[in-house]
């Protein structure tokens, strides 16, 4: 038997469907491993794999089934922290979504499966064309996942399992996608070995293992991208702990007192900067004049700047707001406002339809926050601080326009009460470990009751507050300057990934198409002896 996959072979199903349906499903079980709390990021080049072979092979219809599988058992299961106070419709419906966008995005690989092989039926063709449109198309899916529908959810993206890895390191070079892009590449590289050695009798070539080779040398050992040293900036950071929840039960300003409450043990520590998180006060700071008064006695006694955050109204609009208090100045010297508000929770799209699907939970959202526009950046007496509330941290052109402003360091408010006894806090902080390393920059990401940790430009945790506790730590954060190519080239490495593999797939479709059209010119009988005659 011939060593090179035929075509025709290539294209065959390597599962019947009821098998690859329950292989889907496993591998999207599977993947939820990776991800906080269990973290087992190795596990991501056992899952991957297994969601690819379902593919290989797949018409169009049994492409978006394995896909909807493989979907249902990653978000079902993922997203369950959306069902901890509003019941099952959020979550059910947020996870049926997200799986029906991977089922979608599921056909586009099985035509790259059938496709490829009759297009480039070498070994260039096989271990490096096929799993780089492979890869590439997994990432125009998390792209998609990413901005459809209503802003896009970019939760699950295979970059964030890897938070805790030595991988991560990866994303200072290439951004999240690029990360992504490396893991699936290499996973679906294996996969093409070893059908190759299924194929064939006599031994792989040393070049048959290189691509795969390659990129896993290149996954573990790439060191993260140097930043320069800039000193570092004193940062007392707030978790007052306060009943910050949704439908938690408190009276008016119990959330300012309890983060007034909590500041008081560090009052009296030189600091340069005081970090509360979001919706660390519970009335309009713009507007209270009680509010107002005490912020600009805090910012007296504790003799630095304040970075605060409240719910804020201008006209007939409300916006989630950072914003940042000075003693004797008019205060806010600056505001940010949430640049991804969260559909379903800061806002209705579309309120008129889905009031009529489910009014009793449609109604709980009485407010319509505002999507800011302003540079998610601060300068606090010459040092940039970069901003993202709360979800905001999982959107990349946020991270990216708070570095390109000037960002030495970044402050992420957030506030996870509406998920207390859930994943939901470790999976975000994941989102925030990997920003420092793709950026080179230490965070702080500060929560209502936790989790709060500063992290190191090198990812490494350098403090921290028990969750679901009171509490206050003040902490020399490194500064760092100088912008790392995740940075610089993240998005165009984004782009040039996901709609580059969309372009590239269709035009080997139409090459494809053509070439089956194009019929095959008879050799004459006898043409060879008259050709001799």
């Amino acid at each position: 038997m011939s060593e090179r996959l035929r075509p025709a072979e290539s294209a065959r199903p390597l599962l019947p469907l009821w098998a690859a349906a329950v292989v889907a499903t496993a591998a999207g079980l599977v993947l939820t491993l990776t991800f906080p709390a269990l973290s087992w990021w190795p596990v991501v080049f056992v899952a991957v794999p297994l969601a690819l072979l379902t593919l290989v092979g797949r018409r169009t219809g049994g492409a978006f089934v394995v896909g909807l599988l493989f979907g249902a058992g990653l978000f079902f299961v993922n997203f369950s922290f959306t069902a901890r106070y509003l019941g099952p419709v959020p979550w059910i419906a947020l996870s049926a979504l997200e799986s029906v966008l991977t089922a979608v995005m599921a056909i586009p690989i099985a035509w790259a499966y059938r496709w490829m092989p009759r297009w480039a039926p070498g070994t260039a063709g096989r271990l490096i064309a096929l799993p780089a449109l492979v890869a590439g198309l997994w990432v125009s899916r998390e792209e998609l996942q990413g901005t459809f529908p209503y802003g896009g959810f970019p939760w699950t993206r295979i970059a964030v399992t890897q938070a805790d890895s030595p991988l991560v390191h990866v994303t200072s070079w290439t951004g999240m996608s690029g990360l992504s892009f490396l893991i699936v590449f290499a996973c679906a590289t294996a996969i093409e070995v070893a059908r190759r050695g299924r194929a064939g009798s006599r031994p792989l070539a040393v070049l048959h293992v290189l691509p795969a080779a390659v990129t896993v040398l290149i996954l573990f050992l790439l060191p993260a991208f140097p930043t320069t040293d800039a000193g570092s900036i004193r940062v007392g950071a707030v978790q007052g702990n306060g009943p910050a929840g949704y439908f938690d039960q408190r009276a008016a300003y119990d959330v300012f007192r309890a983060q007034l409450a909590a500041t008081r043990p560090i009052e009296d520590r030189d600091i340069d900067l005081l970090l509360w998180p979001e919706g660390g006060i519970d009335a309009d700071p713009l507007s209270n004049t009680s509010v107002r008064t005490a912020l600009d006695a805090l910012a007296d006694r504790v003799g630095a700047p304040l970075l605060v955050s409240g719910v804020t109204q201008r006209g007939d609009q409300y916006f989630n707001s950072s914003l940042l208090w000075k003693a004797g100045a008019q205060n806010p010297t600056a505001l940010y406002d949430k640049r991804h508000p969260v559909p379903f929770g800061e806002y209705v799209p579309d309120r008129w339809f889905y009031n009529m699907l489910a009014p009793d939970l449609i109604g709980l959202i009485q407010r319509e926050y505002t999507p800011g526009t302003t540079t998610p950046m601060f300068d606090v007496n010459g040092v940039g601080v970069g901003l993202a509330i709360c979800f905001d941290v999982i959107y990349d052109d946020v991270i990216r326009e708070g570095a390109l402003a000037g960002a030495q360091v970044y402050m992420f408010q957030t506030n996870n009460a509406d998920f207390r006894g859930t994943d939901e806090n470790l999976q975000q902080l994941a989102f925030a470990r990997i920003r420092a390393l793709e950026s080179g920059r230490a965070v702080v990401n500060l929560s209502t009751v936790g989790t709060s940790q500063v992290i190191g430009p090198d990812g490494r945790t350098i403090d921290a507050l028990p969750a679901d506790e009171p509490g206050a730590m003040v902490t020399d954060v490194p500064l760092r300057t100088g912008l790392t190519p995740g940075i610089l080239l993240g998005d165009a490495v984004q782009t040039l990934l996901g709609w580059g593999s969309v372009v590239a797939l269709a035009l080997v479709g139409l090459i494809v198409r053509r070439r089956a059209r194009t019929p095959k010119t008879p050799t004459p009988e006898g043409a060879g002896v008259e050709a001799g005659e």
